[in-house]
């Protein structure tokens, strides 16, 4: 019994390789690949929808006669998932593309769009500079302006990434801090002035230009008042009541004596009397 997985083979003593036959392929053989879609297309006989990237077992062949600067064009050939029905396509080495040759229809792609406007544009530009020399002139100008502007910008992003490299991280680290504590301390006193300036409005009499004198509350709570105001009576008024109410919960101790003073008087003075 032969073993499953052949790792030496037999060679007969009298075995010569150049008696082999060769087996002579013709040009136009296709060989079978493995792809996917360069694109995305619509069969033609369906209307089946074939995305970009689906894989397919292809036939690739050379395109006979076709050429581009001597790159050969191949063809390759599919069939629609749907109804079997075969589709071409082929490469295109001018455009770095592929194109669509028979049993299908490329879907809108806008950026074709765009190249071919460029190239329009390029072609059109080509025929001013050949039948006017000065449009010529003004292109190459422009052109050279362009390059100048992009050198420029090169040169100062290379001198921004010199500078960085250049730079110690602690030191910069400290010039931020340093830089956002002063804002801070701007944006503090500029905050303190705003408020001092109000504050001021606030307690200036428009009409004479006096000062009112603000009546503090318990609470310690700063409040504008403007004077003659109903707020300002109820907080005088409420600071009265606060006064007495403590003078007559602590009573002083002059107070007490006089009226212990008092007592003794009187007792004085009725035994002083004469009896009848």
């Amino acid at each position: 019994m032969s073993e499953r997985k052949v790792i030496q083979k037999y060679f007969p003593p009298d075995f010569d390789p150049a008696k082999i036959p060769r087996r002579r392929l013709g040009k136009e053989i296709q060989h079978k690949v493995r792809l996917m879609t360069p694109f995305s297309m619509r069969c033609s006989t369906c209307g089946e929808y074939i995305y970009k990237g689906k894989k397919f077992n292809a036939r690739k062949e050379a395109a006979k006669g076709e050429e581009y600067l001597g790159i050969q064009i191949f063809r390759f050939y599919i069939r629609c998932p749907r109804c079997a029905a075969e589709i071409t396509f082929k490469t295109d080495p001018k455009n770095a593309d592929y194109t669509a040759e028979h049993g299908i229809q490329r879907n809108f792609e806008p950026w074709r769009d765009e190249a071919v406007a460029d190239e329009v544009l390029q072609n059109e530009r080509i025929l001013q500079e050949e039948n006017n020399p000065m449009k010529a002139l003004e292109n190459r100008t422009v052109d050279s302006k362009r390059e100048i502007d992009i050198l420029d910008a090169l040169d100062e992003i290379r001198a921004k990434n010199a500078m960085n490299e250049r730079a110690d991280p602690d030191a910069l680290l400290n010039a931020i801090a340093a830089e956002g504590l002063s804002a801070e301390e701007l944006l503090r006193k500029k905050w303190e002035e705003e408020d001092e300036v109000e504050t001021l409005a606030a307690f200036r009499n428009a009409v004479d230009g006096e000062r009112v004198r603000r009546i503090e509350d318990d609470d310690d709570e700063e409040q504008e008042e403007e004077p003659g105001s109903s707020s300002s009576i109820f907080g005088k008024k409420r600071k009265r009541e606060v006064e007495e109410h403590s003078l007559r919960a602590k009573p002083k101790h002059s107070d007490r004596l006089g009226s212990v003073l008092g007592k003794s008087i009187v007792v004085k003075n009725v035994t002083a009397l004469p009896c009848r």
